[in-house]
């Protein structure tokens, strides 16, 4: 008898909206040793309720799913105090995604990409409470971590970002600036570096989420 097979098998559910992912993890860990797959959902509400029925050991989750996502569903099994883990395996690895994630109760965080046998590794973790990172997750959560966020942008950088979450395109921020719109430009590619983003609408999102803006309340007439 194998060590996996004397041992009680960790017990899963598979939440995501692809089928075909959804039947590609579920053959994998169905046919590991030590892993028993308990159910599937394709949604957020179904993965809550699979978890309060089925109590897994760990729920493997996806973030972006139709009706509830995955990130709400984190939210509704802590405060259900389902004591499952969650172990997000997602195509996304920004910062907008992997510290909500982590705050709302996920104990680790794996891209789909990542080898069979860390797929494996990081549920027989999460099991055991231990917290898993892929390491792009793990590098920028250390970049972070490093990098205070109000002084992660210049004092240029943030008035060009405020304008920008304003409303304002590049040539009207230069205008207002006084500087040329080849600057604003350089300046947002550096805004998108540092925030670990890819365009204005997620550089604004994140510079919100990290307290770098502050959403300013309406004008009295």
């Amino acid at each position: 008898m194998t060590e996996h097979a004397a041992e009680t098998p960790i017990r899963l559910v598979i939440a995501d909206d692809h089928p075909v992912v959804r039947d590609g993890l579920s053959s994998m860990f169905a046919s590991a040793p030590g892993f028993e797959v308990l159910g599937e959902a394709a949604d957020g509400e179904s993965a809550v309720r699979l978890a309060v029925e089925l109590r897994p050991d760990v729920i493997l989750m996806d973030l972006r799913m139709p009706g509830m996502d995955g990130l709400t569903a984190i939210s509704e099994l802590t405060r259900r105090g389902v004591t499952a883990r969650v172990l997000v395996l997602t195509t996304y690895d920004t910062d907008t995604h992997v510290l909500p994630a982590i705050e709302a109760g996920a104990t680790g965080y794996l891209l789909k990409d990542s080898p069979r046998e860390d797929l494996l590794r990081g549920a027989r973790a999460a099991a055991k409470g231990e917290s898993v990172l892929s390491p792009s997750v793990a590098a920028r959560l250390m970049n972070r971590v490093r990098t205070p966020a109000p002084h992660l942008l210049s004092p240029r950088e943030l008035e060009v970002l405020e304008l920008v979450a304003a409303g304002n395109t590049n040539r009207e921020a230069a205008a207002r600036l006084f500087i040329t719109e080849a600057t604003v430009k350089s300046h947002l590619l550096n805004i998108y570096a540092k925030l670990g983003v890819g365009d204005r609408a997620a550089a604004v999102t994140e510079a919100f989420n990290r307290g770098l803006l502050v959403p300013r309340t309406p004008e009295q007439p």
